[in-house]
């Protein structure tokens, strides 16, 4: 029964889960660092938002459609992609004067 149970648990894991370009992206002082971030277009990939500062923060972007808090010492991963090329832009909610930053989706030259 646990090999079925195993079994199933594995069956639900996406195949590509392991091969996925991982971005990290951390906000320190109501900054993201980096503030730019370059990926190639057509592909997915996963940001990983790291909050190093003493306060909640909330990773924004209203051209991605993504909305999600990230508490003080923790991280949250974001799934993105695939994007066309494009610069799409992200804030931070609680500093949206200073955290600021964009993602650039550019084609891959052959």
């Amino acid at each position: 029964m646990l090999g079925s149970v195993l079994a199933l648990a594995w069956a639900v894991v996406p195949a590509h889960a392991d091969t996925l370009r991982v971005i990290n992206l951390s906000i320190k002082q109501g900054h993201f660092h980096p503030q730019t971030v370059q990926v190639p277009a057509g592909e997915k990939f996963k940001l990983r938002v790291t909050n190093h500062g003493p306060a909640v923060e909330e990773f924004e972007s209203t051209d991605l459609n993504r909305e999600q808090i990230v508490t003080p010492g923790h991280s949250i991963e974001v799934y993105l992609g695939p994007l066309k090329p494009g610069r799409y832009k992200f804030f931070g909610d609680f500093h949206p004067d200073t955290a600021k930053g964009e993602i650039v989706a550019e084609q891959e030259k052959p």
